[in-house]
């Protein structure tokens, strides 16, 4: 008997029991349908990450730091360790990280595979004020990164690569609308910022001999924290991204008055001039800069695709868990199919006799039940693949406007190919599953079927 006929047949024995076949086809599209919806969003999380790297991180860019758990996500050491001059406690909680020195950060700088290496310095100024309102505010202050395309509001900022001015402030849009005014209007606007450096703990020697020359005041002065405010010209205010890394809104100043800046607040303090550490270009390809990097001056060091990977393994988790309850909702799909066929054959038995009486062969029956199964792995994968792609399609711009994941930005991104694989794979899953009662029709014995009633 043909392969195409045995097909038709089981098509048609299935249409016989409407109704059953789509009960246990609907099993089958329960894990169809979540398996869809898990390869979307992987699809649609892997799109948005790399959108994310290319709009936030030049795929040149290094992050160089001298202790590899501050990217590896380690935390740090927890235990007593000795005391290191080129360490700091408390970078995340119970932690303890080793900095770049100033003679690291001077080795990079000499690097010949390197350019624009920046150090990463945070600064926490003790307010901020803006010209024309009296109130004092507590806000961030960063670099202005370069590497990284940005879109001005209101004003202007310099092409990919090039530092704004010394004297100048970036403000993000958010800043405006919580000032209450246009972003227009903050344009050439000055912006205080004032830091706090902590006063040295003077010696007894010292404390006798500012009271004597001018007695508690004197005293009082000696220990006082020293301030200092630094004037800023806002040149720009930055459209907020729905493709920026950082969520929290912050001034940009240029690098240098960043450094100058955190040398105040540090002053003369043990972490002086030490930081967790810098951003650099690298001229040609950034895996081999990194190698000669981490073998010449044994620093830790991550590159854009490092940082890729990291994303995609967060992804790959997640979609991992979502897909193992895709695969529980299979594995009770195929008793099922199990349960379905056994209860087909036994219906069966004198028609499976008959078949057997009329010359067709034990291999062409079990080909029969097989492909009712193949059937049903069909339709069922069939049906939850197009309600997850319908579905999936209709709600995601909903789903973009609640996660505020930017225009023509989607989460879930169905792929033809992977639905087409998935087919396949539920269609053999429904095979396997009908073996065992293929099996048992094959090896009835047609006399004894014909007498069953």
């Amino acid at each position: 008997m043909r392969r195409l006929d045995i097909v038709r047949r089981a098509g048609r024995n299935l249409n016989q029991a409407k109704a059953r076949t789509l009960l246990t086809s609907l099993a089958i599209a329960v894990g169809a349908f979540t398996l869809t919806l898990s390869l979307a969003a992987g699809n649609g999380a892997r799109d948005y990450a790399n959108k994310l790297l290319q709009n936030n991180i030049d795929p040149q860019a290094l992050f160089v730091t001298k202790d590899d758990s501050v990217t590896s996500g380690r935390g740090g050491s927890t235990k007593l360790q000795e005391y290191s001059e080129n360490s700091v406690t408390g970078y995340r909680a119970g932690s303890t990280v080793k900095m770049l020195t100033r003679d690291d950060i001077s080795k990079l700088e000499r690097r010949s595979d390197l350019t624009q290496v920046v150090p990463i310095y945070g600064l926490s100024p003790t307010y901020v004020q803006f010209q024309g309102n009296d109130k004092k505010y507590s806000a961030p202050v960063s670099y202005y990164d370069a590497t990284l395309t940005n879109e001005a509001l209101a004003g202007s900022v310099p092409k990919p690569g090039v530092q704004i001015a010394d004297n100048q402030v970036v403000v993000p849009e958010e800043f405006a609308a919580d000032l209450g005014v246009k972003p227009k209007d903050l344009i050439n606007k000055q912006v205080f910022v004032t830091f706090t450096r902590a006063a040295q703990s003077p010696t007894n020697e010292q404390i006798q001999q500012a009271f004597l020359d001018g007695g508690q005041q004197a005293v009082a002065a000696l220990v006082k924290p020293e301030m200092k405010t630094y004037n800023y010209v806002i040149s720009a205010v930055l459209k907020k991204s729905a493709l920026a890394l950082a969520s929290i809104p912050q001034l940009h100043i240029s690098t240098n008055a960043v450094r100058l800046a955190n040398d105040f607040s540090e002053g003369n303090s043990a972490t002086a001039g030490q930081v967790v550490g810098v951003t650099a270009i690298a001229k040609g390809d950034p895996s081999v800069a990194k190698e000669a990097i981490q073998k010449q001056d044994g620093l830790s060091v991550k590159t854009a695709k490092d940082l890729q990977g990291v994303l995609f393994t967060f992804v790959g988790i997640l979609q991992g868990i979502v897909a193992g309850f895709a695969v529980l909702a299979l594995i009770a799909s195929v008793f099922g199919i199990i349960n379905t066929q056994y209860i087909s054959v036994l219906e069966r038995t004198s028609q499976i006799g008959l078949m057997k009486a009329l010359g067709m062969s034990r291999r062409d029956i079990a080909k029969l039940f097989r492909y009712e199964a193949a059937w049903i792995g069909f339709l069922g994968g069939l049906i939850g693949a197009a309600l997850a792609t319908a579905g999936g399609v209709a709600l995601n711009p909903w789903i973009t406007e609640k996660l505020t994941l930017g225009e023509g930005n989607y989460l879930l991104v169905f792929a033809w190919r992977q639905i087409v694989g998935l087919l396949v794979v539920l269609i053999l899953v429904a095979v396997v599953a009908g073996w065992l009662p293929a099996r048992k029709a094959a090896r009835l014995d047609p006399i004894e079927a014909l007498r069953t009633e």
